[in-house]
């Protein structure tokens, strides 16, 4: 729970604590933070000012791949090396001075990304001067690497995910993870014929490859939770890792009744889970997953009931008075958690 300097106040003024007590929980408070951060571990923060840096990010990392256009391609592989060489050392360069002197840990952190972000490029325009590209199959330009999957862009997926762990050695920048995370998926999908042994693969085969690898994305992640106690490193292989699993889950075809059903015991399954791990990507992915199963129940089993709308909206008022419910004890509910789950379990939380 949050609270402010005018809370504590308040709680003085009304003879709760001391003054004494107040201004050296003040002081312990302020000293803890300045501590946390310069551990370097950002606290986590939604403002117009966190927005309009991750926007910037995002914008640059997007025009250096999945916005570049054709043109972008034609420079020749020299030149685009050269372009994500400089990219990067500008970036770097850019990113330590915040980083390190003015102790802007979030945009610098950006910026250390952007600059790991441009080894795909560097990669691939290396290939292409020396004449490697398409040596495993010609698959396109580097623009289509951020839109189909195909074999030879291993290499560079294989360079973002070093780039990104030598990164993190010098800057403990969680979004950096996220980059990893997506060369990773990237990879997977491209090992897919390897992991069949056939030249070709259907939709199937990527749904399986896709479940497999979110599940061992999800393992390592409450491995960093379970070690980890600086920073939220494992939250964007959570939230990866969920997009993998949970949709080749919902992606199975011809499934029965009875599977479907299953399904949405999975998703409040993953309800649960948020509850005691109390990681919100859990929640999100199991309402999604609940609402799709009510959905295919209002379009297929129930479409010509009159009674199924009204039934299902008696389900919703219930599900929100079970939120209030939750919201009202969730102190409680928390604290019943913390005394009786094992500490195993009690360490996959978020250090935060």
């Amino acid at each position: 729970m949050d609270y402010s300097v005018r809370d504590l106040r308040v709680a003085a003024d009304a003879g709760v604590i001391s003054a004494p007590d107040l201004e050296r929980l003040l002081a312990f408070l302020v000293n803890n933070r300045s501590a946390e951060q310069a551990a370097g571990a950002p606290t986590a923060r939604f403002d117009a000012a966190h927005l309009l840096w991750y926007a910037g990010a995002l914008i640059v990392i997007g025009a250096m791949g999945l916005f570049s256009t054709l043109a972008f391609t034609q420079m020749g592989g020299r030149a685009l090396t050269a372009c994500a060489v400089a990219y990067a050392g500008v970036f770097t360069l850019a990113g330590h001075h915040l980083w390190v002197r003015k102790n802007l840990r979030v945009p610098g952190g950006l910026l250390i990304a952007i600059a790991v972000s441009m080894a795909p490029l560097a990669v691939y325009g290396i290939q292409d001067e020396l004449g490697w590209w398409g040596r495993f199959g010609r698959p396109g330009t580097v623009h289509d690497f951020y839109i189909w999957i195909k074999g030879s862009w291993v290499f560079m997926e294989a360079a973002a995910v070093l780039a990104g762990a030598v990164a993190l050695r010098f800057f403990r920048f969680p979004f950096i993870v996220s980059i990893i995370a997506v060369a990773l998926w990237f990879m997977s999908m491209d090992l897919t014929p390897w992991i069949f042994n056939v030249d070709h693969f259907d939709f199937e085969m990527r749904r399986k490859v896709s479940i497999w690898f979110g599940l061992a994305i999800i393992a390592v992640a409450w491995v960093i939770d379970y070690r980890s106690r600086e920073g939220d490193f494992a939250f964007w292989l959570h939230l990866f890792g969920l997009m993998a699993f949970w949709g080749g889950i919902s992606a199975t075809e011809g499934a029965t009744e009875l599977g479907r059903a299953v399904y949405c015991l999975f998703n409040a399954g993953l309800l649960g889970i948020a509850v005691i791990l109390m990681r919100r990507a859990y929640a999100v992915f199991g309402a999604i997953g609940i609402t799709l199963y009510l959905g295919h129940l209002a379009n297929v089993v129930f479409k010509d009931s009159l009674l199924f709308p009204f039934a299902l909206s008696v389900i919703g008022v219930a599900v929100i008075a079970s939120g209030l419910l939750y919201h009202r004890r969730q102190d409680a509910i928390a604290a019943w958690l913390s005394a009786h789950l094992p500490k195993a379990v009690l360490r996959l939380r978020p250090s935060h």
